[in-house]
């Protein structure tokens, strides 16, 4: 495509560190390539940016994964906004596409942070215009922010990978919790298959566990699809795969947005009660997060196509058909 408007706009793409082979690749479906970057780290932990090339005039795109590390990649895209910003870039758009802190989006109890807000406003005071990011933990956070923000859906492009593959089976879709039940109703009429629930109960004193599944739905000798936006331990996936197991299920496929992939994740997926892993590249998948029955889709593509839009001046929401 030409990246360069009639009116001289200039599209530039500039990555951190955390996943570069992603900024790559959204690059390269733009035309262009990613700004020559320095950046590194200091004895004592702080870190260094420095753009090798003019940006002045630009209309940049930050583009930074949130991966393990996720504090030291905070702090280094917020200085890559800065940077741009006191080199006179006339346009800064944060590209997030898994937004940190998105799980702390409100207070559960008293004395807590909501952190998913400071994110935001952190990203507003370093200079950033716009928002950009895939499957935010919930929708709510698109008000946290003082701008535009572009929420981008992997759902099309991980619903019509599962139906080429999946398509001629007895397919179930299920929600792995009650949270997560409008999402799970919108995959079920893509798919066109009935929908199943799984209610767990968790302890609020202790993070990651839970303590009991139910089902709601029949199962029993079908392909069940469990469909949620992230997988990090795996906790919550594998103990659903089993309830689903144990309820007559022939199978278990699981479609998610973001490999988090906190340890034990590889192993309680890989253990055989789930018989496929389906993601995107959202973070980096490293050689040791990766598995047998893992299949990964690339979300550049998606990403490519917002930045495209965004540069125009079209709409984002054209690339979501019945979901504007």
């Amino acid at each position: 495509m030409d990246i360069t408007a009639s009116n001289s706009k200039r599209l530039v793409i500039v990555s951190g560190r955390a996943h570069q082979q992603l900024a790559d690749e959204v690059a390269e479906i733009l035309g262009t390539k990613v700004v020559p970057t320095t950046a590194y780290d200091f004895a004592n932990g702080e870190t260094f940016v420095r753009y090798e090339e003019s940006v002045r005039g630009v209309d940049a795109f930050v583009i930074q994964s949130h991966a393990a590390g996720i504090n030291n990649w905070v702090m280094e895209q917020l200085l890559m906004v800065d940077a741009l910003k006191r080199a006179s870039a006339k346009r800064i758009t944060v590209v997030a596409p898994f937004f940190p802190y998105a799980r702390q989006d409100k207070k559960h109890k008293g004395r807590e942070p909501i952190s998913a807000r400071l994110m935001t406003d952190l990203f507003k005071a370093a200079g950033a215009n716009r928002l950009m990011s895939v499957d935010l933990h919930t929708p709510q956070i698109q008000g946290f922010f003082d701008g535009p923000v572009d929420h981008l859906w992997a759902l099309p492009m991980l619903a019509d990978h599962v139906k080429e593959r999946f398509g001629d089976e007895l397919l179930t879709v299920v929600s792995p919790d009650s949270g997560r039940v409008r999402v799970a109703d919108i995959w079920a009429e893509r798919l066109g298959a009935p929908l199943a629930i799984i209610h767990k109960r968790r302890d609020p004193d202790r993070p990651n566990q839970v303590e009991a599944h139910e089902l709601v739905g029949d199962v029993k000798g079908r392909t069940c699809l469990l469909v949620d936006d992230m997988i990090d331990t795996a906790g919550t996936i594998v103990a659903a795969a089993q309830a689903l197991k144990n309820n007559g299920a022939s199978r278990v496929i699981v479609a998610a947005t973001h490999a988090v992939f906190s340890s034990p994740a590889v192993e309680r997926l890989s253990s055989g009660v789930v018989d496929e892993v389906i993601v995107t590249n959202t973070l980096p998948i490293t050689r040791e997060k990766q598995f047998d029955n893992l299949t990964v889709l690339s979300i550049a593509p998606l990403i490519a196509a917002a930045i495209s839009a965004v540069f125009g001046d079209d709409s984002v929401n054209k690339l979501f058909p019945g979901h504007a």
